[in-house]
């Protein structure tokens, strides 16, 4: 009789511990293959070919543009690079430049946010291919009473705001929100 119950209780622990993390939304996962969209809290460099003047480091602001010498404010926020190039272009070419020639590149992305059971919460440089274990490391790391199976990211994605549960071999995006839960037990 007791082997009996020894016997099941040891495999239900073996079965339980094959438990799969829940889906994360497919919003969560196509963010990191699509290109990357601008919003606020980004820094680009906008290079003006031969026009030192107009090249220079701009932040994206509050509103979700930036504002250059000649042309104005330039919607930033859901574009890519390669649409505020584009954008630059035709503005320049409206009375200021015959054939202006703009390269756009993200010079320093938005930070990242680290919350919850980590040993410093706060907000923190992103850099490019970082992963959830990263982040948590760069955050002070797990505190004692920390999940270390997986995470919470909150991100924004398309103007919605999403939350979904990662690994912590999931890259990090730049602006995500990293809620690292009180283990259970």
């Amino acid at each position: 009789m007791r082997l009996s119950a020894i016997l099941l209780i040891s495999t239900s622990l073996v079965l339980s511990a094959c438990a799969t993390h829940p889906d994360v939304p497919d919003a969560v996962h196509s963010e990191l293959v699509a290109p990357y969209e601008l919003d606020s809290g980004d820094q680009l460099r906008v290079i003006v070919f031969g026009q030192d003047d107009l090249s220079n480091t701009y932040v994206v602001d509050q509103a979700g543009a930036i504002t250059m010498p000649l042309i104005g404010t330039i919607p930033a926020r859901g574009r890519t690079t390669n649409e505020i190039a584009a954008n630059v272009e035709t503005r320049l070419k409206n009375g200021y430049l015959r054939r202006p020639n703009v390269s756009v590149q993200v010079d320093k992305y938005r930070p990242f946010f680290a919350m919850g059971e980590v040993g410093v919460a706060g907000q923190y440089a992103f850099v490019p291919g970082m992963t959830v274990q990263q982040a948590v490391a760069v955050a002070g790391g797990f505190s004692p009473r920390a999940d270390t199976t997986s995470v919470e990211v909150t991100r924004s994605i398309g103007g919605r705001v999403e939350s979904g549960e990662l690994q912590l071999s999931d890259p990090v995006l730049p602006g995500d929100t990293i809620t690292v839960r009180e283990r259970l037990i």
